[in-house]
């Protein structure tokens, strides 16, 4: 199964359509989750509007899909200003980046998503704008290589990523903000998907909700992905509400389990465990299941190292008893230990 095909993916780079964003909330009240993001942004934004300034620059990072562009959203209404959005694989040359600099006006937030995939080049041109509000740009070579200064206006820059470790320190020490996105409990996304039912005209119950939750990997994007669908199967039975029996059918035939796992996923276990304990390294997983090694890193692996199902070591990945015991087998530690008491 391609990486396109899953039912649970997560897209590095997605933009939206109206009808997605439509189920974006808009303010703080609505956003529901990371509470404690949300109460230390609120306390920024008021601080900034009671001295009329910029808010400082902003890093969201964490797995893909838990909120990051729809926080950057949110803050662009609560300051009341205008949102520029790109991502770091779009901004290839200096000029590129120079062009979007120089049209934003005073008080604009720049969004960069995947920031972490910006060029060195291009950081550097980066760092006097962000702590000077100022472009550099070197025009010619040589010796009559002649640099230009350009003012900018103030604006608040608000990078997310998925793999913070990526991001260089200097980029990194340059934002005074820095927020990690948790994985949601089931109840956050219960009540995601309630809201959400009720913006899509169709209903859902409380128990179908539920149901959802429990299988969509801790993710508002998979949540609202996985409604969209189960709402397919509603419709086309006629039936005015999302209620439980039609929310475990469509999952199931969906092929996403009770724990939220799909193909993919089952597939990257039974690979662990059919390693019998020996770590396995990212670029034989990579091969032996004809995906990507980011994929396997931003989209596989967060949610099962975030619930104890795999550990990374130092020389590989191993699976832990809990997966063992969700496939009803017996760790290999403890077989070598029965199997040294019989000698």
């Amino acid at each position: 199964m391609s990486e396109m095909e899953r039912i649970v993916e997560i897209e590095k780079i997605s933009f939206e359509n109206d009808y997605e964003k439509s189920l974006r909330p808009s303010s703080f009240d609505d956003y529901i989750g990371q509470e404690k993001i949300k109460k230390n942004l609120q306390v920024f934004i008021q601080a900034a509007q009671k001295r009329s300034e910029c808010l400082d620059h902003i890093l969201f990072f964490g797995p893909p899909g838990l909120g990051k562009t729809t926080l950057a959203h949110i803050i662009s209404n609560e300051m009341r200003a205008n949102m520029k959005i790109t991502a770091a694989p779009m901004i290839e040359k200096s000029g590129d980046l120079a062009a979007i600099l120089t049209n934003l006006q005073e008080g604009d937030i720049l969004f960069i998503d995947e920031i972490h995939r910006l060029s060195p080049a291009i950081e550097e041109i980066l760092y006097p704008a962000m702590e000077d509000f100022r472009l550099d740009i070197i025009i010619g070579s040589g010796p009559a290589a002649q640099t230009i200064k350009i003012d900018l206006p103030r604006f608040t820059l608000i990078g997310a990523t998925t793999r913070a470790g990526m991001i260089s320190s200097p980029l990194r020490d340059r934002f005074g903000m820095h927020f990690r996105l948790q994985f949601y409990t089931k109840e956050e996304l219960a009540l995601i998907i309630t809201k959400a039912s009720h913006k899509l005209e169709k209903i859902c119950l409380q128990d179908a909700a539920v149901e959802m939750a429990r299988r969509s990997r801790g993710t508002p994007r998979i949540a609202l992905r996985l409604l969209k669908r189960i709402r397919d199967y509603a419709d086309v039975e006629d039936e005015d509400h999302i209620h439980k029996e039609r929310a475990q059918y469509g999952l199931n035939e969906l092929g996403v389990n009770d724990l939220g796992f799909d193909e993919l996923d089952i597939k990257y276990l039974e690979l662990l465990l059919q390693s019998k304990g020996r770590p396995l390294g990212l670029s034989t997983i990579a091969a032996a299941l004809s995906e990507d090694e980011g994929t396997i890193e931003d989209v596989i692996e967060p949610y099962l190292l975030a619930n104890s199902y795999i550990e990374r070591t130092a020389r590989g990945r191993i699976a832990t008893p809990k997966t063992y015991e969700l496939f009803r087998l017996t760790p290999p530690t403890l077989q070598n230990g029965l199997f040294e008491d019989t000698l």
